[in-house]
């Protein structure tokens, strides 16, 4: 059983709120905040199609694209001498390159994540 829900490439959290007997809602893995809620899983189901729907009304009609989820897959061209570089570092930390990429993929984008945030509170 999983408290998610998708539509249109967008996945939302459920969230039951005992206080309010409601469905809360917010799609998530995007920084835009997108949330609503429900009194039935009908109800909020209905209301998380209709704000994504709006989401994307209101982006394109700011000019400006909806931010989407990463989907995961990740098509690279690289050169050849970085591919095999790759690959036998990969085989030498003992893991697949899918593997060793996304470490060494995650780790420079935490760095330059760090340094804008540094820039910008600066």
């Amino acid at each position: 059983m999983t408290n998610a829900m998708r539509y249109k490439g967008y996945t939302a959290s459920m969230v039951f709120d005992a206080e309010d007997k409601i469905i809360v809602g917010r799609v998530l893995d995007i920084d835009d905040i997108i949330s609503f809620h429900g009194d039935s899983v009908k109800e909020f189901e209905i209301n998380f199609h209709a704000s994504v729907d709006h989401y994307l009304a209101a982006s394109k009609a700011l000019g400006s694209e909806p931010e989407k989820p990463a989907s995961g897959k990740l098509m690279l061209r690289i050169a050849p001498e970085v591919h095999a570089a790759a690959l036998k570092a990969a085989a030498r930390s003992g893991t697949s390159l899918n593997k060793w990429a996304e470490k060494a993929l995650g780790k420079e984008a935490r760095k330059f994540a760090a340094g804008a945030a540094a820039r910008s509170a600066a």
